[in-house]
């Protein structure tokens, strides 16, 4: 059986199997048989440099396989010129041949009890099996070799459940192995010295407080791991958010992926406060204080670059909740061109932006990307020419480039005080986190007067409508007119996954009546993702802006001081080429970046 075993996982099977499905020529395969030793003898000193392990033929055919061969040699697709042959595709044609399921595993839907509860850690690793889930009576089990009959009866005796096996890749089954197993470790280890039960002193539907003195300190080195790994998991996730909420029973653990909010653990209740406890002292927050929102940020290295994670606490019906937004640099500060700019948008915003003074305001609701837009700006326009100061309320993202300062509203360090202070600072770029108040608006009018360029946020649905909440806030129309350079208005859309981009058609007509007017007849070709193992079915992977931008031109100022309503100032600026924000979705849409359904879930009444 082993013999048959190892035929399967042979290299000239392997190399068959990927001609056959015409993943590569002739040529590659012989150039694969050919380099396979060397490549083999290198991985396996990589892999075992400071173990002194001997190189035999029988340690080296264990510990490196054919497929980590193909990986590091970085074979081009016959199929897909531009991508490579990766461990994924490999097992995925493999698993054809043996008329199996491939599952790319999604560690979002993966249930910790039933992974790390089925098996020992030791068996898995050692018969490389990771159960997935439950499904109409059978076990679903992933492993890179589905021939492994004895280990997998052996799982089916201790589970009492009949075994359906998927192929999955190798790599992918031991790092969740080891990532499950180990979490579930720290939160089991964490629990046993946590085990008598105490009173939940953060439910707020107890009647009576009393000392608890089995609190878990928050040094404790499982509960420091379990934390690490919520980090990790995070960043391994591209999550922007970490929620962690006390319910009733359990501690609920939800992360923001692609701006949609997963569920990832249901944690023992018992272990909340010092799970929180752990997240309030690496942010040096109060750890007394229970009973009042407290704010606060905590620096981690990822990749050997910094990241910030701004921090939020804030009392709920059973405990404090926390909410952690990961500011990572890489998503904070690109290239501004990278954002989504259609060419044309991207000279018109850049215009506004390079003006050597007045106000460029972005607005949108919260989540809509004007951090990255205000800080990808700021890293555009910063020189060493240029003095670069920001107000902000917290600091999002720290950048040597920048002087940055936090408000303060305990000890009146306000948007408005700090703005007429950073005055005698000599700046030329002032960045102000958010306009909230007349006062802060008032401060920014000023600065803007006094020659320099104000970038600035604001918490409207439009761009037009911007120009009103100044109003509104009590800004006179004659100071609007003399430091207003330009309005952007955005949105995230999530943009199409480009594994499994497919085109589909539809009628133009009945685009119209859900709203998405093309000025267009018959069949329209558009794209949507039809799910896949690199965007966990969802069909769609990373996101995208769409943008409405509106520079405040002679005639809009004659109207606001006309006293015009909004519908006749936003006739006006289309009329003068403002592309409004669904419109500008619309052709995002056509060019195949993303979905009418994602244009109309986020532009809404605003098109």
């Amino acid at each position: 059986m082993q013999d048959q075993n190892d035929k399967r996982f042979s290299s000239h099977n392997i190399c068959t199997a990927l001609l056959k499905s015409k993943v590569i020529s002739g040529k590659q395969a012989q150039e694969l048989l050919k380099r396979e030793k060397k490549v083999a003898q290198f991985l396996f000193k990589q892999k075992t440099k400071n173990s002194g392990q001997p190189m035999t033929a029988e340690a080296l055919k264990k510990t490196v396989s054919f497929v980590e061969v193909i990986e590091y040699l970085k074979i081009e697709r016959l199929d897909t010129p531009g991508k490579l042959v990766d461990e994924d595709l490999i097992y995925q044609i493999l698993a054809r041949e043996w008329k199996k399921e491939f599952k790319k595993i999604d560690p979002l839907k993966l249930e910790l009890n039933l992974v790390t509860g089925t098996i020992p850690k030791s068996f898995a690793m050692k018969h490389e099996l990771l159960p997935l889930k439950v499904e109409e009576g059978k076990l679903i089990v992933a492993t890179p070799n589905p021939f492994n009959y004895e280990a997998i009866k052996d799982v089916e005796m201790v589970s009492k459940l009949k075994i359906k096996t998927v192929v999955s890749s190798r790599s992918d089954i031991n790092k969740l192995i080891n990532e499950f197993f180990g979490f579930k470790y720290s939160i089991a280890a964490a629990e046993d010295l946590f085990a008598s039960k105490g009173v939940d002193l953060g439910n707020l539907e107890q009647y009576v407080s009393i000392t608890s003195s089995d609190e878990l300190p928050s040094t404790d080195q499982h509960i420091v791991n379990a934390v690490n790994h919520l980090f990790s998991y995070a960043f391994d996730q591209k999550a922007s958010d970490i929620h962690i909420e006390p319910k009733r029973e359990i501690c609920l653990v939800r992360m923001r992926i692609d701006g949609v909010l997963h569920t990832v653990y249901k944690l023992p209740k018992r272990l909340h406060n010092a799970v929180i406890s752990r997240i309030k002292t690496l942010s040096r927050l109060d750890m007394a204080e229970k009973r009042r929102p407290q704010d606060g940020r905590i620096k981690l290295e990822k990749d050997k670059t910094e990241v910030e994670i701004r921090v939020s606490t804030i009392p709920v019906a059973f405990g404090e909740k926390v909410v952690m937004r990961l500011m990572d640099p890489d998503v904070l500060f690109q290239d501004l061109e990278a954002l989504g700019f259609f060419k044309d948008e991207f000279e018109r915003y850049k215009s506004l932006i390079t003006m050597p003074f007045g106000i460029v305001l972005v607005t949108g609701p919260t989540g809509s990307g004007k951090s990255t837009t205000l800080y990808s700006s700021l890293r555009m326009l910063s020189s060493p020419e240029v003095n670069v100061t920001t107000v902000e309320d917290p600091i999002e993202m720290i950048h040597e480039e920048f002087n940055q300062i936090a408000v303060q509203p305990a000890i009146d360090v306000t948007f408005g005080s700090v703005l007429r202070n950073i005055m005698r600072q000599d700046p030329d770029i002032i960045m102000v986190g958010e306009i909230r108040d007349l006062e802060t608006a008032q401060a920014a009018v000023q600065a803007a007067l006094t020659g320099h360029l104000v970038l600035s946020t604001l918490h409207t649905n439009d761009s037009v409508s911007s120009i009103y909440r100044l109003l509104d806030l009590g800004i006179p129309p004659y100071l609007i007119h003399s430091s207003l350079n330009g309005i952007v208005a955005q949105r995230l859309v999530r943009k199409i996954c480009p594994d499994c981009a497919q085109i589909i058609e539809m009628d133009a007509q009945d685009l119209a009546q859900l709203g998405l007017k093309l000025n267009k007849k018959g069949v329209i070709k558009l794209k949507h993702g039809k799910g896949c193992t690199k965007c966990r079915n969802t069909g769609y992977k990373g996101r995208t802006g769409i943008y409405e931008i509106m520079p405040y031109s002679e005639p809009l100022k004659e109207l606001v001081s006309a006293q015009a309503g909004v519908e006749v100032l936003r006739k006006k600026a289309r009329d003068e080429g403002l592309v409004l924000l669904r419109q500008n979705g619309i052709q995002k849409m056509l060019k195949g970046y993303t979905t009418y359904q994602e244009i109309l879930r986020v532009t809404g009444d605003h098109g």
